[in-house]
């Protein structure tokens, strides 16, 4: 009785022992074990050979990549909430199914985004580094390393998805007024649960908040959503919390500002140029104006299993010949 053939299935960067020992045990699974991010051609070859392909948010799957003429991959199964890093439409075009792992970064996110908000104002890391820097310290001082309370002050969340609505319900708790901009406003329950304003206008919404959290997805439609003009909308001693996509920020005109004192600060879990970050981004870090984070929003133990968790059902489901739970469409974006 012959054996069936298991499909093919290459990873792209190291996931969690247990994530992967399950998926040699599903899957002839080829596991990058020393983690380098592989390059345009690696990913390249992997579509040739692959059924399945399990890239991660540093793996740019492009339409060159999906439209080689001996392209075999029949899924993509992301490993990451956003799709920005997949042509999405031209693997649609091409007959490849898409999936991602949405919902289960959706608090640990929150938990980050608010980390950040707290950041600021206070000074956490500026204060931190007085002591693993060995920098002076004379002992308590009533006047020394004052910050900015934000119990009363006014956030305003771009994007209230999961992601935003969670980050609105940790801050209501802070006593932060809660002010949001979506496509559409929420259904009437959340809104009156979190004490929430919609703006329709994002202009109007960003001249009068105190803090501004990114929490919408990378799209076409959202790139420099935060563009100069709308970034100088922005009152001087407000700040800007990024824990989504660098690329929704103008960054260059993000720092300049800051430079200038035309906006109080910013953390930063995200750049538009990742992995590469600033060395003015750095530079006013060190100066006490921004907080920077390397792109850790995500990263808990139990929200990586859980990612792969997913990745792993959603591969079965298509090989079964069935709907992947969390399919994703060239219309969704």
């Amino acid at each position: 009785m012959s054996v069936k053939k298991k499909p093919l299935v290459v990873v792209t960067r190291k996931l969690p022992d247990s994530i992967e020992t399950r998926m040699r045990e599903l899957f002839d699974a080829r596991i990058n074990l020393d983690d380098a991010p592989m390059s345009a051609e690696q990913l390249a070859e992997a579509a040739r050979g692959a059924d399945v392909l399990v890239p991660t948010v540093t793996d740019h799957i492009t339409a060159d990549i999906v439209n080689q003429p001996d392209c075999k991959l029949r899924l993509i199964a992301n490993f990451g909430n956003g799709v920005d890093n997949i042509d999405v439409e031209a693997a649609h075009a091409r007959g490849i199914t898409v999936t991602n792992t949405p919902k289960v970064l959706t608090e640990d996110t929150a938990d980050m985004t608010m980390a950040l908000i707290l950041a600021v104002p206070r000074r956490l890391i500026e204060g931190a580094s007085v002591l693993t820097e060995g920098k002076p310290w004379a002992g308590w001082s009533p006047t020394w390393m004052l910050g900015h309370r934000i119990g009363g002050k006014r956030l305003g969340i771009i994007g209230m998805g999961r992601i935003g609505q969670a980050v609105a319900r940790r801050a209501r708790a802070f006593g932060l007024q809660i002010h949001y901009h979506n496509r559409r406003p929420v259904a009437p329950k959340i809104a009156e649960e979190l004490g929430a304003t919609y703006w329709e206008s994002l202009d109007q919404m960003l001249a009068r908040m105190d803090i501004i959290s990114v929490n919408c997805p990378h799209t076409p439609a959202t790139y420099h959503l935060l563009s100069a003009r709308r970034l100088k909308l922005i009152r001087k001693d407000a700040y800007i919390v990024n824990t989504a996509r660098g690329e929704v920020t103008d960054e260059d005109t993000l720092i300049k500002l800051i430079e200038a004192g035309d906006i109080g600060g910013a953390g930063l879990d995200v750049y538009e140029h990742e992995p590469a970050v600033n060395p003015k981004l750095v530079r006013l870090a060190r100066a006490g104006k921004v907080a920077l984070l390397p792109h850790m929003g995500s990263a808990t133990i139990e929200g990586r299993v859980e990612m792969g968790e997913k990745v792993i059902i959603n591969i079965r489901t298509f090989l079964d010949a069935h709907k992947p739970p969390d399919r994703v469409l060239p219309s969704m974006l």
